[in-house]
């Protein structure tokens, strides 16, 4: 009685595992982008990156919290080449408007496989600089070895 029911709980276990896996694939192929995904493609172009949430828009004075924000740039890369910085936001990559880590996730994907494409980020001035917040076109090259 007990190898039975053991041998069913084991069944089912496969069988929500095997479940599970068709989702996550049928999600990728939909185009669907999880936060995590998102956060490895932009590690892999250079940057460690976060959804602007209420708080990153308190702090960089964000109008709304939409975009990406750039919380590390990884030296030597794609990223670094280009001039992105620590605390900008991305807004746009490939003129494609990036409101959140799908959005980025996505579109950072979509460019890597191509060898240039430009990303446009808001960047905080200077200390001191009354200017304020800036736009801020970044043209990414072909990856060097």
């Amino acid at each position: 009685m007990k190898r039975t029911a053991l041998r069913w709980m084991i069944c089912l276990m496969s069988a929500l595992l095997v479940a599970d896996i068709a989702v996550a694939q049928a999600e990728t192929q939909s185009g669907e982008m999880t936060e995590e995904e998102a956060s490895k493609l932009g590690e892999e172009f250079g940057i460690v990156v976060g959804a602007v949430d209420e708080a990153i828009r308190k702090e960089l004075h964000l109008e709304k919290p939409q975009g990406v924000a750039v919380f590390e740039v990884i030296g030597n890369s794609r990223a670094d080449y280009a001039g992105i910085k620590v605390r900008s936001v991305i807004k746009e990559i490939n003129k494609q408007e990036i409101r959140n880590m799908a959005d980025f996730g996505r579109a950072i994907k979509k460019a890597m496989e191509e060898c240039n494409f430009t990303i446009g980020t808001y960047e905080p001035a200077d200390p001191g600089d009354p200017v304020g917040w800036g736009v801020n076109f970044h043209f990414v090259g072909c990856k060097r070895d």
